[in-house]
Formats: structure tokens, sequence, C-alpha cells
């Protein structure tokens, strides 16, 4: 049994079957003699462990046949750059601004053309979603960017924008396999997993067949075409071998489960507990507009910054891990992946309530 609670944005808790497995097979795969760490990726083992994980989030998310599974390395950041260069071929993209990320990616792309900001929710700290039911889209536009779950800011697009016919390209670095999605909707998801999927150094890449050409750019690195890697399995070169079988394990551990239906079941009530706690405390409070709140990251605060270093000391004392929240907002911020059980929730809210009690 774990002896603390791990709420980090990412590196984010893993399911502990998953990680009691892969501590079970660290110096024997399968009677191979040999760790997923020593294997080679040209072999018959890592071949079948890298479609078997392709095929299981396939099955997970009923992702179509006209789309490839990419498993890339470089963070879903090296992604920022080139989702631009293989798909900006009129040079000219929309940006919906929700966070930190969201700019990251809308600056990068600046570089390979003409980024335009197409909404942005920046002029209220990023508390909310702006209206994207309308979007002023050029009709030569390549396609518009989403960041569709805010991880710093803690907000959630319930409703996609209207791209008026373009592809939709959405980051779901810290809300992949959180629920059921419509993978048609999107020309291109991606998503970092060292928050709801697997170790820090995998990323995955959905991308439909026809966005997929022989003309990225012409400064696009090998590495990052997305057509050389589809067509080598994701096998171009050495890949994150032992963040794939990770990966690989924790798709097997969700479909046991019950797939994304019941983990959006779960999920749901996981939020519920910590936001019925927030609109009713006398200290705490969540800052973002209610019809726009993540269910995988909650920030919030006490607006004393003196009280919340407190808490967040006072938490870590009481096996309440990672709590702080980030940097640039400060307050504290709980994420509750897939991995976070309800007990760990839980255990957050009784550990808020007494501590309200002893310092209001």
């Amino acid at each position: 049994m774990r002896k603390v609670y791990n709420f980090s944005a990412g590196p984010a808790v893993l399911p502990n079957e998953v990680l009691k497995q892969a501590a079970d097979e660290m110096l024997d795969y399968k009677g191979t003699g040999m760790s997923v760490m020593e294997i080679s990726h040209r072999s018959k083992i890592f071949e079948e462990i890298i479609n078997n994980a392709e095929q299981d989030l396939r099955s997970l998310m009923n992702i179509p046949d006209n789309y490839k599974v990419l498993f890339l390395q470089g963070g879903a950041s090296q992604q920022f750059s080139a989702i631009p260069m293989n798909l900006m071929k009129n040079k000219i993209a929309h940006y919906v601004i929700t966070g930190q990320w969201a700019k990251k990616a809308y600056e990068e792309a600046r570089k390979y053309g003409s980024a335009i900001k197409a909404a942005s929710s920046e002029d209220k700290l990023f508390t909310y979603i702006p209206d994207c039911s309308n979007l002023n889209i050029d009709t030569n536009s390549d396609y518009v960017y989403i960041c569709e779950n805010n991880t710093i800011y803690g907000t959630k697009f319930k409703n996609l924008p209207d791209t008026k016919g373009k592809p939709l390209i959405a980051d779901f670095s810290s809300c992949f396999l959180s629920e059921p999605i419509d993978v048609t909707k999107y020309g291109l998801i991606f998503g970092g997993a060292q928050k709801n999927i697997g170790p820090a150094g995998v990323t995955i890449v959905i991308i439909r067949d026809d966005l997929i050409t022989n003309t990225p750019l012409q400064e696009t690195p090998t590495m990052l075409n997305y057509k050389i890697q589809a067509d080598n399995n994701s096998l171009y070169n050495t890949p994150p071998c032992y963040g794939i079988y990770i990966c690989g394990m924790v798709f097997k551990w969700l479909k046991k489960l019950g797939g994304l239906e019941e983990i959006k079941s779960i999920n749901y009530k996981k939020a519920k507990i910590l936001y019925d706690f927030l609109d009713e405390s006398k200290m705490f409070r969540n800052i973002v507009e209610p019809e726009f709140r993540s269910i995988m990251n909650v920030p919030f605060i006490t607006g004393n910054d003196n009280l919340d270093s407190t808490f967040i000391k006072e938490a870590k004392q009481a096996g309440l891990e990672n709590l702080k929240g980030h940097r640039s907002i400060g307050g504290m911020r709980a994420s509750i992946y897939n991995a976070m059980p309800i007990e760990g929730v839980q255990k957050l809210v009784d550990f808020m309530k007494e501590f309200e009690l002893n310092n209001i």
C-alpha cells in the first residue's frame, strides 16, 4: 500500500496494479531473462508490446482506421513545432489561447507562418473558456488549435469550437483517456504521457490520414516528420521503449476497469467531492467559472499566501503530496487523474475541513 497520495500535475500518479506488474517484470519480462529496458526495439517481443499498446488504445478510444497512432518523443512541447511544420501548408493557422501551454504553442507557430489568435481568455487570467461558436476563421487557414484541458488554470472545453470546416488540433495532455471523446471531430490529437497515461518520455499523436503528406515545410527535421514516423510504425529510431510498455499496461488497466465510460463516472465522482467542498468552504475557493471547470486539475486558494504555504506544508506531513500550485499563479492545485483513487480525494477534503476549523 502507498503511504502518500500524489496530487502532482505531472509526472503523476500511476495505477498501483501497473506499478506492481512492472516491478514483477523488471528483471525478467515474460521469461526472456531481460528487462523491457534491455530488449531491442527491433525485436519481435517489443513489436508485440507496441502493437498491442496501439490496438488497446484504438479499442479504448474507438479510433477509426483512417487515423494513425504514433508513439513519439520530445514531450507535448515538441509538437508545438511539429504541428505547424507538418500542417501549415498555407502558412495560416488559428489558435484559441486558454492558458500558458496554448500560448506557447501559438508563439512557436509564429515562427513558421501567420498564427492568428482566434479567441483568448487572458483578460480574466484564463479562468474561463471563450465563446468559440462563431470564430472568424480565414478561408485559407490550415487548422484551428486548442488546448482541451488547461492543467495550470483548471479549465476544460465543454463545447468544441466551430472551426468552419478546418481541422481541429487539440492538446489532450492532461485529460487524455479521462472520458470518451469522438475522435472524428479532430484532425489531430496529441498528449504527453506523464499526466494521465504513463511515465514521462512518451508523446502520443493521433492523426487523420489525409493530414499526413509528403510535403511538410522544407525545414522540418526528419524526426518531426509525421509521414516518416507513420511509415515506420513509430520505430524510425529507438523509441521510449519502457515508457510505451507502461502505457500499454495502463491501457489494459483501463479496459479491465470497464473502459472510458467507467473511468468518466469515477472521475466525475472524484471531482464532485472536491468541488462541492470548495463551493461550501469559508476558507478555500476555486477561481474557475463553474461551467468551465476541469475534472482533472483543480486549483484553489485561501486568499492568503502565508496560509497557503502553511496548508501545503501540513498537507505534506499528512501524506498529501504535491499540492503546491503552478509557480505562475501560486495557491494550490489538486490533480486528480485516472489513477487517483476516490479515497485519496476524500482524504484531501477531510484534511481541508480540519485545516479550516483550526485556522479560520
